[in-house]
């Protein structure tokens, strides 16, 4: 079983701006945890400061994988280690094909998971898998020999972000609003595939403003988070109760 474990987080911008103010978070393989929280809350902060982003620099507190502090690894070297962040707007790559992206980020993390020595996946197994998993996915075939996201829709992008999830198989994945932009066909075909991933090998933080997502991704754990911190805890009617009351009475709280 693999466990994400956040202890007294805190994560500031590079001007020194701190965002994230204390945060305490266990996620472990089999379960989904939401983390609920208006616009402009930290949310995507606290998502990119997990992942390593360098532009925010965690101040105090520690991230911990399975047990190992990786506060201070780079951002390669956490996802080597089984993180994997699917953003909000997932950036286009001119040049670079889903097919030879893919191949590409597997053997990295195969190299990784194997003591440094190189183990490509070998070309038509890994041909068998990736077509496999996008049949699955319902993801158009003819986009892995695009170049990644370039000209992709937003239920494209998503899609082929739980796609790059699947054949990665990490063993904690945050989603960073993975609802955003998407029409109701594609939220239900991306929620469908998280869900399938979800289990033994897998944890899913699940990061989002709204509760139309976990309408299809039901949560263990809801957690509103106000002003970088979290406030509230509690199960799936805790997101049924935000839906139908808002943040107000968590900003106030958040405040005081």
């Amino acid at each position: 079983m693999a466990i994400l474990e956040l202890k007294n987080l805190h994560v500031a911008l590079e001007d020194g701006t701190e965002i994230v103010k204390g945060v305490d978070l266990k996620i472990a393989s089999g379960e989904v945890h939401a983390v609920m929280g208006p616009n402009g809350s930290g949310k995507s902060t606290l998502a990119y400061a997990i992942a390593g982003h360098p532009a925010y620099e965690i101040t105090e507190g520690q991230i911990l994988l399975d047990g190992e502090d990786i506060t201070e690894a780079g951002a390669d070297e956490r996802a080597q280690a089984g993180l994997f962040l699917a953003f909000q707007y997932p950036h286009a790559i001119p040049g670079v094909t889903v097919t030879n992206f893919l191949r590409q980020a597997v053997n990295a993390v195969r190299k990784a998971r194997n003591g440094g020595v190189d183990d490509p996946m070998p070309v038509p197994e890994f041909r068998k898998e990736l077509l496999g998993q996008m049949d699955h996915l319902k993801v158009s075939r003819e986009l892995a020999s695009r170049y990644l996201n370039d000209g992709f829709s937003g239920g494209e992008k998503k899609r082929v972000e739980i796609l790059q999830m699947a054949m990665l198989r990490p063993k904690i994945a945050v989603l960073d609003e993975t609802d955003s932009g998407l029409d109701i066909d594609a939220l239900k075909v991306v929620a469908s595939g998280v869900n399938n991933l979800v289990g033994p090998d897998l944890g899913a933080l699940v990061i989002t403003h709204y509760q139309r997502i976990l309408n299809y991704i039901e949560p263990d754990h809801v957690h509103v988070f106000v002003g970088g911190r979290i406030v509230e805890e509690g199960g799936a009617e805790l997101a049924e109760k935000l839906e139908a009351s808002g943040y107000e009475e968590w900003e106030e709280v958040a405040v005081s």
